[in-house]
């Protein structure tokens, strides 16, 4: 068993401090930008597209923009309405934490919907640029998580339990690593495997980007504790896995249209 005594801060300047959630964000935009940008190669080569690698550092503004404006939306309206309403004005203290990986998700696509018509550029082609190199800011993000002690798991009494004392006293599932694990480590590994075979279709990493992340997400949330404003919907299922399981049937639809 591991006792957590994390810092989520790196440095602290009394106004200003650095925490690792931030940095995790930053890193995934800078490793989204670089290795992007090899994709966009590979694509272009592979499907003898015509789309400049200068137009995608356009594309990663759009990107950031729409993830932390639907991130946050979704986190509003999936998770803790009632609190919002009443506490409209909290809705843009993003820096005391709520951010929905669907919020964000649905941000990514209304954005990448409006720069391909801006540019008009296949829109398939970009959201399977972001399929590529969203699962490593996923799993640094799940780290962030797991050093700031939230989305944790239910108890447990297995050796590689964690007590977060911030919480309580139980030992519990580390359901961020098994998240980073899954959402980040083997998400990644499939979908380049996927971007590299010869057969490659465009379309075809972005849906299956939506099938293995629900997968992922509803495993894991069996281990993880739901949202404790929320509880469980229907007295039965987590919001995430409902909305996973949304998720899902949006990735085989999309998937079977491709194929």
């Amino acid at each position: 068993m591991y006792i957590h005594n994390l810092n989520p801060v790196i440095f602290d300047f009394g106004i200003l401090s650095l925490r690792w959630y931030s940095l995790a964000y930053l890193f995934g935009i800078v490793f989204g930008w670089w290795y992007g940008k090899k994709i966009i190669l590979l694509i272009n080569r592979r499907l003898q597209s015509n789309f400049e690698t200068n137009l995608f550092d356009e594309y990663i503004t759009y990107l950031i923009f729409s993830i932390i404006i639907g991130g946050r939306l979704g986190y509003v309206l999936f998770y803790n309405l009632n609190y919002f309403l009443t506490n409209p004005e909290e809705i843009f203290f993003i820096w005391n934490g709520g951010m929905s990986f669907h919020g964000g998700l649905l941000g990514i696509i209304i954005a990448t919907i409006i720069f391909s018509k801006r540019k008009r550029f296949d829109k398939l082609i970009l959201l399977d640029v972001v399929s590529c190199v969203a699962p490593v800011g996923i799993f640094f993000g799940r780290l962030a998580n797991f050093i700031n002690s939230e989305l944790y798991g239910k108890p447990t009494d297995l050796p590689w339990s964690v007590t977060f004392p911030i919480v309580d006293s139980q030992s519990r599932h580390p359901s961020q690593i098994y998240e980073a694990l899954l959402e980040g480590v083997i998400l990644f590994l499939i979908l380049n495997l996927i971007m590299r075979k010869i057969s490659y279709k465009k379309g075809e990493c972005s849906a299956l980007f939506l099938v293995f992340y629900s997968v992922f997400r509803i495993i894991s949330e069996i281990y993880r504790e739901p949202d404790l404003h929320i509880g469980y919907v229907f007295n039965y299922i987590s919001m995430g896995t409902l909305l996973s399981f949304v998720m899902f049937c949006s990735g085989i639809i999309m998937y079977l249209k491709i194929k």
